[in-house]
């Protein structure tokens, strides 16, 4: 039979076909076959669990005030004012990187849709979508040690932590925990893949463009969550441990490092620091333990916490007992790969990294002190720890490799257990939580967030910054911004419907018709006062989330957790125009200190910081801020004005009140 010639379209199309057959072979991940059982089995399990949480998470769903501060952020973004909260002020208010530009996107991409409603239906797709990875991961890990056997996979780990309640009230949040937990879904998948690879092909085949997207999935995990680093910098070293030869590794490094080092470029030119601006208002590298103590017991206590985790346990060493979970291998690895490479790239060493991962982020945020929102940074180490065993095997006896005694006694004890489980989590979904002190913030300084903004706006499910119009005060300062046309700084009174008022300085002459005022809010609440005015209203807070001045002064030791910075507000009006002496200010500030804050302001080192972000961004800046980000980074100020004036050696300015001296002397 004639050989095909060059010019032949049919052998041109065969080559073709088994080029594609290469190519897919090369990009996707290595496949081990179900059981017909086994595979319906995990489907129904995923789709039932996946329904459940959607459905759990749309019951209790709600925007919190922190989701709102990232859609102000999002607004200045559509409206070409740059990834700022305030315009002409360049602070980064938001810790998710990845999470403020897909909202972006999604808001970009959506039109006329609300940007509250795009929030919400992202964060609700993107927590299922987590919970269905991790079960996908779990179920490919157990591939192997299941071939040929009858058995059923059951939903375990992930019922755990559907059930509790704080991780449904963050499936909808607005918050980035969503996406925090896709992401992690994702990565677990991936490295189980990972894993499985050396063992699924006869000859070491590394799949390089899938580790290639693997590796650059682990480099992204800074940009998700900036602590998320601890999971995808050691993802990506056990990545460049197991591939062999220094050009693949530097392949993984540039896939791995080009985004998060281009963006971190483009904070410390753009933004003048090191980390989000929300790390340092809340001191990230800080210490707290027995505030962090208490926070873990806070999570743990109305739940019980430690009966699933100790019943998981049991389950997971009666697996590995009984071989049902793949310790080492299904195939042997090829040759030339060293003894370390295949103990790294397998599957024990990708459980053994996701479960530490989980231990090391609990350690994390009980030095850091925890939050002050019930639960909320707790949720990413639970479900790093359950995610291995997020479903479990049920292996049914089948007469060939287990007595019949042996078999029915393992399915009985996994089942009784699996059943145990199943209880527990019925009997949590359905725990009141912190009960009566779920929306008093007590001495540990920890609420049920959503709870509390649903009894304090009077809605259940409080979606849109309209919903917190009936928050306290928030009606309250449109009325005065609209009372106010040549501006005023608003401050927060006694009186939840009214604020107080310190007006700016007098419009120039002659008066234009037109002009309006500077205006500036100084309230804790910036999400949902930021969406509620407009973007031309200077919004900031004395906890430094969206004020430079406030995130540079040192945290109070004794503060409530997440809000233990505390500007005084003579701050706001020394820096702004405003008038700055009785009886345009309210009889709580000070005239000496609002004198003494004002000189403070010309301290060099202070200067240079808000220049930083206030001066016109240009080449010249971008660099200096480039240059100058480490110092900027740890520059503190000190938030008592006279003490600010020692620290930078400036003179305190004459006193306008007159000094008390004591009782004046009498008799001869």
């Amino acid at each position: 039979m004639p050989q095909s010639s060059s010019a032949d379209p049919r052998g041109s199309a065969a080559r073709g076909s088994r080029s594609a057959a290469v190519v897919r072979r090369l990009t996707r991940p290595p496949s081990f076959p179900f059981g017909t059982g086994v595979r319906v089995s995990l489907w129904v399990s995923v789709v039932v669990t996946a329904a459940l949480f959607g459905w759990g998470a749309w019951q209790r769903r709600w925007i919190a005030d922190d989701g709102l501060i990232v859609l102000r952020t999002v607004r200045n973004l559509l409206a070409g004012n740059g990834p700022v909260f305030n315009v002409g002020e360049r602070v980064e208010a938001n810790t998710s990187t990845v999470w403020t530009y897909l909202i972006t996107f999604f808001a970009w991409l959506g039109g006329s849709i609300q940007l509250e409603y795009v929030a919400l239906t992202l964060t609700l797709v993107l927590s299922v979508a987590g919970v269905v990875f991790a079960m996908l991961g779990t179920g490919r890990l157990y591939a192997p040690g299941l071939r040929g056997k009858r058995a059923v996979l059951l939903p375990a780990g992930v019922l755990v932590y559907v059930a509790v309640p704080p991780a449904r009230d963050f499936a909808t949040s607005g918050l980035e925990n969503g996406l925090v937990l896709a992401y992690l879904g994702l990565l677990w998948w991936m490295m189980v893949c990972w894993s499985q690879a050396l063992r699924a092909s006869p000859r070491p085949v590394a799949n390089q463009p899938f580790v290639i997207v693997l590796a650059g999935v682990a480099g992204l995990s800074v940009l998700v969550r900036p602590e998320l680093a601890l999971i995808g910098g050691v993802a990506l070293v056990m990545l460049l441990i197991a591939t062999p030869g220094w050009r693949r590794r530097a392949v993984l490094v540039v896939a791995g490092g080009l985004l998060p080092v281009a963006y971190q470029i483009f904070r410390m030119g753009y933004y003048g620091l090191l980390v989000p601006g929300t790390a340092i208002a809340k001191d990230a590298t800080g210490s707290k333990w027995e505030q962090g103590f208490t926070y873990l017991a806070n999570f743990n206590q109305p739940y019980l916490l430690w009966i699933p985790l100790m019943l998981l346990a049991a389950v997971g060493l009666v697996l590995f007992a009984t071989r049902t979970m793949p310790w080492w291998s299904t195939h042997r690895p090829p040759p030339g790969v060293s003894r370390f490479a295949r103990t790294v790239q397998s599957p024990p060493a990708v459980v053994a990294f996701m479960v530490l991962s989980g231990v090391l982020q609990a350690v994390y945020w009980t030095r850091q002190g925890g939050d002050f929102m019930h639960g909320r940074v707790l949720l990413t180490p639970l479900f790093c720890v359950l995610v291995p065993i997020s479903v479990i095997p049920v292996v049914l006896p089948d007469g060939t490799r287990f007595t019949r005694v042996g078999g029915y006694l393992l399915a009985g004890s996994t089942t009784a257990m699996w059943l145990a489980i199943a209880g527990w989590s019925l009997w949590a979904a359905n725990s009141p939580g912190l009960g009566y002190d779920a929306t008093r913030v007590t001495a540990s300084g920890i609420v049920d967030e959503r709870r509390f903004y649903s009894q304090a706006t009077g809605n259940p499910h409080p979606l849109t910054a309209a919903d917190y119009l009936d928050y306290p005060r928030m009606r309250a300062v449109l009325v005065a911004i609209d009372n106010t046309p040549d501006g005023a700084l608003l401050l927060p009174s006694g009186n939840f419907d009214q604020w107080d008022v310190v007006p700016a300085l007098p419009p120039p002459l002659p008066r234009d018709p037109n002009y309006r005022g500077p205006h500036t809010v100084f309230f804790t609440n910036l999400g949902m006062l930021g969406m509620n005015v407009g973007l031309d209203v200077r919004v900031i807070d004395q906890i430094g989330l969206a004020n430079p001045l406030a995130a540079h002064t040192a945290r109070i030791e004794d503060g409530r957790i997440g809000h233990d910075k505390n500007l005084f507000p003579d701050w706001a009006v020394a820096e702004g125009p405003f008038l700055k002496e009785p009886p345009w200010i309210p009889t709580y500030l000070d005239e000496d200190w609002i004198a003494q804050a004002e000189a403070a302001l010309k301290c060099p080192a202070t200067d240079a910081l808000l220049n930083a972000v206030r001066a016109p961004m240009g080449p010249r800046r971008f660099l200096s801020n480039l240059v100058h980000a480490a110092q900027l980074n740890s520059y503190r100020i000190d938030r008592v004005p006279l003490y600010e004036l020692a620290r930078c050696g400036l003179p305190v300015p004459p006193p306008k009140q007159p000094v008390y001296g004591g009782m004046p002397p009498t008799g001869p």
